[in-house]
């Protein structure tokens, strides 16, 4: 029964964060947005206490069992192994003891540690479970989804119904997509072969949570004399980490799957809260021995505790025409000197600071704007651009769901007057100045009003009229730049903020 409720509390979770990053429409996340916001390391970046206790509180009272039923990354890891599993009883018997390799976890989680202090985003989002698996959910499985909702929306669509809606699928970022695939690689293969090895030799919540289930109240415990010592436990264990020889448990590694209670066919290994002292009677030419090594010390809880707090495109973009005899060019990205993030972020330093690169935003934004940078130390953080839409004052989806607190919550009307950056005119760029026709399409669509147009020469009323953009009102949006004709650089390009300002 143990096993069974944790598989059906797994599969709940992994299925319903997995669509949390399917799903463009917004519509699971007003009910399960939660699910993102208990993730480990999203909760300690965004100070939620409250549930960094919880988890604390839950590893302490029943083990790791954040990491088999909670973390997406773990599960689908589970998944794999299970595939494997399923080809006959030697695989789902191959795996084997073997001595937890200390050096590499918490050589892992220092660096961890130390990136998240130096505000090394890259470093941090490479090495963050939950991060990872967003991001190969929405690189690698979201273009999937969305070419099957494009087939229906298409079916619909000859029946007259508008249950589906077309949406495009295209790659936001080619390191991301490339990053992504190799997470996806490395994590199967080694899930394949070894079950968990990542989580207990890579993954900096694993380490940590591993250290703090040692002192755990409910434990997998081996009663030495009902072992026959057949060994199947542990050939069973994707953790590795129980010694059958020595019918000791290393439960720093144990993720509490109880896959081995159901191996066991002779009803030695429970899971309970109190310690079995038994001897492992006299067997044939065999030596009595110890039942269950004493847990390990506790003299180093406080120290961890305290570094603790310290697409490939399918679909492109459809053919576009200019009164169905040119193609229109297609736009490309202005250098920014500054980087645009969304409103709630408050500044790009609290950004990169608190942004684990999950990419959840990217996912949900309705205007193709957020997408992944592909800068050094920024690698994979989400980043604002102007290409394929702007971003509407009402909308504030991707501050409704980020589960780090990299953006903060924000009404409509507190985004409408927040100043993520400023609009820019390009003069050899603009139309009515290189074709002589006129156009204002950046002040026409303006939504703060900030771009007039007046005659670019102000000796003469009837010259060709040019933007003039008052930066005091511009909230930096991007609708200018996006809707500007001039092809392939617009006329106009929004520069961002190092701090956000309301007026």
């Amino acid at each position: 029964m143990l096993k069974k409720a944790r598989l059906a509390a797994a599969i709940i979770f992994w299925g319903i964060i997995t669509l949390l990053f399917l799903d463009f429409t917004g519509t699971l996340h007003a009910w399960f947005g939660w699910m993102a916001r208990i993730q480990f390391l999203p909760a300690v970046l965004a100070l939620n206490l409250g549930v960094v206790i919880l988890l604390v509180a839950l590893t302490l009272v029943f083990g790791r069992v954040y990491c088999s039923v909670i973390c997406p990354l773990g599960v689908f890891q589970d998944v794999v192994s299970w595939i494997n599993g399923r080809r006959g009883k030697k695989s789902r018997m191959r795996f084997t003891w073997s001595p937890a390799k200390d050096w590499l976890r918490y050589g892992m989680l220092a660096v961890f540690i130390a990136a998240l202090a130096a505000g090394a985003g890259s470093v941090v989002a490479l090495l963050a479970p939950y991060s990872t698996y967003g991001r190969i959910v929405s690189n690698l499985f979201s273009p999937v989804y969305r070419w099957g909702n494009n087939l229906l929306a298409c079916f619909a669509e000859r029946i007259d119904s508008y249950a589906f809606y077309t949406t495009e699928v295209w790659v936001r970022s080619v390191p991301a997509f490339i990053i992504a695939a190799a997470a996806f690689i490395l994590i199967a293969v080694l899930a394949w072969r070894n079950g968990r090895t990542w989580c207990n030799t890579v993954c900096p919540v694993g380490t940590v949570l591993g250290f703090l289930s040692r002192f755990s109240l409910f434990k997998i415990r081996i009663d030495a004399g009902k072992c026959k010592s057949c060994s199947l436990c542990t050939r069973g264990c994707k953790a590795s980490c129980i010694d059958w020889k020595n019918h000791s448990v290393d439960y720093s590694r144990c993720v509490d799957c109880f896959d081995c209670i159901g191996t066991c066919r002779h009803g030695a290994i429970s899971y309970s809260p109190w310690k079995r002292t038994a001897k492992e009677p006299a067997a044939k030419g065999l030596q009595e021995q110890d039942s269950v090594r004493p847990d390990s010390s506790r003299r180093s809880f406080l120290s961890i505790t305290a570094m603790l707090a310290g697409s490939a495109a399918v679909k492109a973009q459809e053919m576009k025409v200019d009164g169905g005899l040119a193609v229109i060019q297609k736009k490309k990205i202005p250098h920014r000197s500054t980087r645009i993030v969304p409103a709630g972020s408050g500044s790009i330093r609290n950004f990169e600071n608190h942004c684990t690169a999950c990419q959840l935003c990217v996912s949900v934004c309705p205007n193709l704007v957020l997408r992944p940078s592909a800068g050094i130390m920024t690698l994979m953080q989400p980043e604002m651009s102007y290409e394929r839409g702007y971003c509407r004052p009402e909308c504030t989806r991707c501050a409704d769901v980020c589960p780090a607190g990299a953006i903060l919550p924000v009404s409509a009307e507190e985004k409408s007057s927040t100043r993520i950056g400023h609009a820019v005119w390009v003069r050899e760029n603009c139309v009515p100045l290189t074709d002589g026709v006129k156009c204002g399409n950046c002040a026409r669509h303006c939504p703060s009003g900030a771009i007039m147009m007046v005659p670019s020469d102000a000796s003469d009323p009837g010259s060709p009229e040019i933007p003039v953009i008052n930066t005091e009102k511009c909230i930096g949006c991007g609708a200018c730049e996006y809707l500007c004709p001039a092809r392939p650089f617009s006329a106009i390009y929004v520069e961002g903020h190092q701090m956000h300002s309301e007026f």
